[in-house]
């Protein structure tokens, strides 16, 4: 816990259980020791990547606010599981019946003569929780696969940005079955025109084979006609002579 004048910080680290290409939030809780209103702002160094809700706010006397912090879904695991963003939370005494719509950032303005507390929180990834194992080891049973992070403690407040409230968020590639989905329909509607194509080719060629049997018919005919037309000429002449 981290403890200051107006503030009490719980827990002084941002703890985030790192999976990759999954969203993950951690919260903190602020408590007033004091009998005044306390006005807050987060910052970090990172903006991009975190949500904060709230990130200014006001906290009554002798009450509690949790925060929640947001981090965006990662495609790619840090070095060594390390990770270098830090966050800034600013307090000031506020007057009495003060509300987040009244807060400035004027009010965070050391140099206008403000007394501004501030604390800087680190932000450490530690493993995710594992399913239990049916088979117990003695050895592991109780470690903690915590990956920390050293704080060189060099960093001022100029260095952090406001955090934002929501971010937007990336956008992932199609998952590989909407795209195999695609490649099936089009191959399905190819089968359909060829198989509409091969129908259409066998009544045509039925057409013709009727036509071709039906002009072998007339051929045939005329050819016999002919024949019978010549032999009654040649009897005819036969019998003249």
């Amino acid at each position: 816990m981290s403890t200051g004048e107006l503030l009490n910080i719980h827990p002084q680290d941002l703890e985030f259980p790192f999976e990759l290409k999954k969203q993950i939030s951690c919260s903190l809780q602020l408590s007033n020791k004091t009998d005044n209103y306390v006005a807050f702002k987060v910052k970090t160094t990172n903006p991009k990547k975190y949500c904060v809700r709230p990130n200014t706010g006001v906290v009554l006397p002798r009450s509690t606010c949790d925060v929640i912090v947001t981090m965006q879904a990662q495609k790619e695991a840090p070095p060594d599981m390390q990770c270098k963003d830090k966050f800034l939370l600013q307090s000031v005494v506020a007057s009495p019946g003060t509300t987040t719509k009244d807060i400035t950032a004027e009010m965070f303005n050391k140099e206008a003569g403000h007394q501004v507390e501030e604390s800087k929180l680190r932000v450490v990834y530690v493993a995710p929780p594992q399913p239990p194992s049916p088979v117990r080891e003695g050895s592991e049973e109780g470690s903690s696969p915590r990956v920390s992070v050293s704080d060189n403690g060099s960093l001022n407040a100029s260095e952090f940005a406001p955090a934002s409230r929501s971010y937007v968020e990336r956008v992932e590639p199609q998952d590989n079955s909407s795209e195999a989905r695609a490649l099936i329909s089009k191959l399905t509607e190819e089968k359909n025109s060829a198989i509409q194509q091969n129908n259409k080719l066998q009544q045509e060629l039925e057409l013709l084979r009727h036509e071709v049997s039906r002009n072998r018919g007339g051929i045939s005919l005329m050819y016999v006609f002919l024949v019978g037309l010549i032999g009654i000429i040649l009897g005819y002449l036969v019998k003249r002579t």
